[in-house]
């Protein structure tokens, strides 16, 4: 068994070395598509999206979340501000928004009852953007294949197909889920936080309002999966990581303020 495992972790470890990048934040990541691959599943999936779900008749929300939308674009690096984005705002009630890579933004209508405010609602738009510019999309799938290709190749050169064996690489396969995928997601979430918390400040919104919406969330009821087992952090931990990274954004914010350039979208 303990033979089994190593060999599992090994064939795991030698795919991930092999694919390593850095994230806008420093962090090392692991990516296997090209960008071009992950650009096309996201236009293709926006467009299904605008198929599906009816886009708002209100003008006056639509005119408020392109604002934001342009004024968050525009402090992006080059290679992502120089794009053409086409950004959404879908009737439905759920409580979220979304970018994707192929340069689309989403929000839901619903968002706007807890994103109270402009600055709310920049904080949940450069957060969303925040995974596109970490390329998060492709590090969650490039880490899906390559776990499940290292249980697949494990199983097959691990000796005879027995209930025992089973077991085993059922238990492996729980545990790269709890172990390995949850964690790099809740890692995503906390790093797209901090991302869009510069995004939101250079672009003129109040970065403590980001702090705001997530005790907004919380009264909301949100989310009540316990941390471990979520692919997000929990609401105190994203307040408490936001808390700590404040002093810079703020400072950002309060200089373009003193010179008159903050946003006014609402």
């Amino acid at each position: 068994m303990k033979g089994i495992k190593a060999l599992t972790l090994a064939l795991a470890a030698s795919t991930l070395i092999s694919a390593c990048s850095t994230s806008p934040t420093g962090r090392k990541q692991f990516v296997l598509l090209p960008d071009s691959k992950l650009n096309e599943m996201g236009v293709a999936s926006f467009n299904q999206m605008k198929e599906e779900i009816p886009a708002t008749q209100n003008e006056e929300t639509s005119r408020s979340v392109q604002c934001i939308a342009d004024r968050i674009i525009a402090v992006l690096p080059d290679q992502y501000r120089n794009q053409e984005w086409e950004v959404r705002v879908f009737e439905s009630d759920q409580v979220n928004a979304f970018a994707l890579p192929g340069n689309k933004i989403g929000v839901y209508t619903g968002l706007l009852n807890v994103a109270q405010n402009q600055s709310q609602l920049a904080a949940v738009m450069g957060h969303e953007v925040g995974h596109v510019l970490a390329r998060h999309g492709n590090e969650r799938v490039s880490t899906q294949l390559a776990t499940s290709q290292a249980l697949a190749i494990g199983y097959q050169v691990s000796g005879e197909d027995t209930p025992e064996k089973k077991a085993i690489f059922q238990g492996l396969g729980i545990g790269a889920q709890v172990g390995i995928i949850l964690p790099f997601s809740r890692t995503h979430e906390s790093e797209a936080d901090l991302i869009g918390l510069q995004l939101m400040a250079k672009a003129g919104f109040d970065p403590r309002e980001s702090v705001s919406l997530w005790q907004n969330m919380s009264k909301a009821g949100s989310s009540k999966t316990p941390e471990l087992l979520s692919t997000h952090p929990s609401n105190n931990t994203r307040i408490n990581d936001l808390n700590t990274a404040m002093s810079g954004p703020l400072n950002v914010y309060n200089d373009l303020k003193a010179q008159g350039k903050v946003a006014n979208c609402y």
